[in-house]
C-alpha cells in the first residue's frame, strides 16, 4: 500500500498539515517534486481524507464531553439507519460508533454545558425513533486527545 518514505510524510503531516514542502521534504530527506507527487497520490487513494484544523473545546464555547452509549429496542433493517441519519445531522455529536456487544452505538457529545447536554438528550437524541436506553457520561479530565496514527511498515 504505502512504503517507508510514505510512513514518514503521513507522521510529519500529521503534526503539521501546514508545513512548507521544502520543509516536509528535508525532514523526511527526500526531494520536493517527490514528496508532492506522493501526497498527490496518498490523498487520490484516500489515506489522506483532508485537511483540517483542530480546535480547542473550551475556547470555542463546548467545554463539556458527554459520552452516550446507545441501546436500540430492535436491530431491524431500517431502525439503525435511521439512527445513523439522525445523529449525523446533530452538530453536537462529534463521533458516532456501531459496536458489538451489549450497547448499539458509542457516541461523543460536545456542549457548553449540562443544561444544553439536558437540552440536547431530550429533544434530540431520545425521540429518535427505536431508542431504547441511553446511558450517559460527563468526562472530567482528558489525559490524551489525539488524531494522530503512527504509522510504520
Amino acid at each position: 500500500m504505502f512504503d517507508d518514505l510514505d510512513a514518514k510524510i503521513l507522521n510529519e503531516l500529521q503534526d503539521d498539515a501546514r508545513i512548507p514542502l521544502v520543509d516536509l521534504a528535508e525532514k523526511v530527506a527526500s526531494s520536493r517534486s517527490a514528496v508532492w507527487r506522493r501526497i498527490q497520490k496518498l490523498e487520490q487513494d484516500g489515506v489522506i481524507e483532508r485537511h483540517t484544523v483542530i480546535l480547542n473545546p473550551e475556547k470555542v464555547g463546548l467545554g463539556v464531553m458527554v459520552i452516550a452509549q446507545v441501546k436500540m429496542q430492535a436491530h431491524t433493517r431500517d431502525s439503525l439507519p435511521l439512527f445513523i441519519e439522525k445523529v449525523r445531522q446533530f452538530d453536537e455529536v462529534v463521533e458516532c460508533h456501531t459496536l458489538m456487544g451489549d450497547v448499539d452505538f458509542f457516541l461523543k457529545i460536545r456542549v457548553k454545558d449540562v443544561q444544553a447536554y439536558e437540552d440536547f438528550f431530550w429533544n434530540k437524541l431520545s425521540p429518535i425513533e427505536g431508542v431504547r436506553e441511553i446511558s450517559s457520561s460527563i468526562a472530567l479530565t482528558n489525559w490524551k486527545n489525539t488524531t494522530k496514527f503512527n504509522v510504520s511498515l
